[in-house]
């Protein structure tokens, strides 16, 4: 689960919105006005500019931007208000303070489905809220309490059937680079370029995915690298060896006699 913490694309480290302990669970938005698929690098800037909308509405009042955090087409989770801040995003002061509110960067026209790293990310979203914010296992949308379209029929449906985690598509995965004018089974005689760019969107958040792996398993082994020389350190020299032994002794009898 990779999260883009506030200080990581711009924002003051902590959000002023008011503390909540726990909630229910989790709504999921969606933008609600046109928004178009862009570059990764784009969005966190969007999200910055969604924050900046925010805290210029004198009508709602918002203290921060009214998401606890943000997904993009791409797969990642911006933190927003982030874990037990009260979110301003469900309609009503009662709303926001039964469940937290994540938002998909779709719209109204436009991109208005969402990928699967989009739904990946949104599941990662929920996850962090409720391992660190304490959010109940309930997830509905914010037209659930709340008179609104949120968040679209696309993204809505899939939070009635429960907010699943796509399934990987073997056959996608094996796809070769001639096959992406057919990519989500779309085999018209006419390309549509759309499908090309969404084939090389997701491979592009597949890859950065691996790379993360990647790079845990380099730390993974440097750690190991060191403990091992370490050990070699210790084992040639008695005295520290003997002196280890009997702080652990000593911290162990401690232990125990508390």
């Amino acid at each position: 689960m990779a999260i883009i913490r506030r200080a990581q694309y711009g924002l003051p480290a902590t959000s002023p919105a008011a503390y909540i302990a726990k909630t229910r669970g989790v709504k999921v938005h969606y933008l609600g006005t046109p928004y178009s698929s862009r570059p990764h690098a784009q969005c966190a800037a969007y999200v910055r500019q969604i924050r900046a909308s925010h805290l210029a509405n004198k009508t709602e009042n918002y203290s921060d931007i009214a998401y606890n955090h943000l997904v993009c087409e791409h797969g990642d989770v911006f933190e927003g208000r982030g874990p037990h801040h009260r979110t301003g995003a469900n309609g009503t002061a009662t709303l926001n303070s039964q469940d937290y509110a994540v938002c998909a960067l779709l719209g109204s026209s436009g991109l208005t489905e969402p990928t699967d790293a989009m739904l990946h990310g949104i599941r990662d979203a929920i996850e962090d809220l409720r391992e660190n914010g304490d959010a109940g296992d309930w997830i509905g949308g914010h037209r659930d309490g709340h008179p609104t379209s949120c968040p679209g029929d696309p993204l809505y449906a899939w939070v009635q059937a429960g907010a699943p985690r796509p399934k990987k598509n073997t056959e996608e995965d094996d796809m070769e680079p001639v096959d992406i004018w057919g990519y989500r089974g779309k085999l018209g005689t006419k390309p549509d370029p759309r499908d090309a760019y969404a084939y090389l969107r997701d491979t592009e958040t597949r890859a950065r995915r691996i790379e993360e792996r990647l790079a845990k398993a380099e730390q993974l082994a440097l750690t190991d690298a060191q403990v091992a020389a370490l050990a070699d350190k210790v084992a040639a020299n008695p005295t520290l060896a003997n002196r280890i032994a009997e702080l652990v002794a000593d911290k162990l009898a401690a232990r125990l006699a508390d």
